[in-house]
């Protein structure tokens, strides 16, 4: 049985310390990363290489607006990938929905990354967005992200209703996520399909310089398909 490794980090475009980002990404050995705030500026594309390089993956996906980012270990087929900017408040960022067809030791799965408004309204707003940016079958689809609110929030429970909270359903310790010198909130959360058992899921806060690499936790979610389709080679 093929247990998918997946880790969910807000790394604050690099402004602490970018060397223990990518050691910190190394040590969980991810099959895949959804990024929100990766480098978006000067030099981005190779900040963003640099960074995979560093935690022994690659770039999955390589879009440059609203900070989203893909990465993938070698073992993972990217087969498709794909980007959506969302609507857009004129004084608020600009949203988008990162998302990647992926193909691990026979299992298919669609993975999206996204990092949601500080603004409530806003973030309600742009659920229907994401969705439809998204496949219709959600049995195999892992959203992933900055939710920019807790499970409290309505769109936290519509993302868990539609999908599963990995940490609600399997989550070990406090599961806070911001800050991460001082953990008290849980805004960063992996959201399952039902296709997928969650085997485990947890906040990476015992990472030697996680809490000098970014300001959020990564949360990193270990998931099992309950049905396997392998795919002819």
């Amino acid at each position: 049985m093929t247990d998918i490794r997946l880790l969910s980090y807000n790394i604050r475009a690099l402004r602490d310390d970018a060397e223990a980002v990518s050691a910190v990404i190394r040590a969980c050995a991810p099959d895949v990363v959804c990024v929100q705030e990766a480098p978006r500026f000067f030099r981005w594309r190779s900040r963003r290489a640099a960074i995979a390089r560093k935690a022994g993956l690659v770039v999955a996906t390589a879009d440059r607006p609203a900070g989203l980012m893909i990465l993938v270990s070698m073992r993972t087929q990217v087969v498709s990938t794909s980007f959506r900017l969302l609507s857009k408040a004129e004084s608020l960022h600009q949203r988008a929905v990162c998302a990647a067809a992926l193909r691990i030791g026979g299992v298919s799965l669609d993975v999206a990354s996204v990092h949601l408004s500080l603004d409530a309204d806003e973030r309600r707003r742009h659920l229907p967005e994401l969705w439809s940016a998204l496949p219709p079958d959600r049995s195999s689809l892992v959203v992933a992200g900055d939710v920019n609110e807790g499970p409290d929030g309505a769109v936290w429970r519509e993302l868990s209703t539609e999908l599963r909270d990995a940490w609600a359903v399997a989550g070990t310790g406090v599961g806070h996520t911001y800050s991460a010198t001082s953990p008290h909130k849980r805004i960063d959360g992996v959201f399952a399909g039902a296709g997928f058992e969650v085997v485990e899921c947890r906040v990476v806060d015992d990472v030697d310089g996680v809490e000098r690499a970014s300001d959020h936790l990564p949360v990193l979610a270990v998931l099992r398909p309950s049905t396997v389709t392998f795919e002819a080679e």
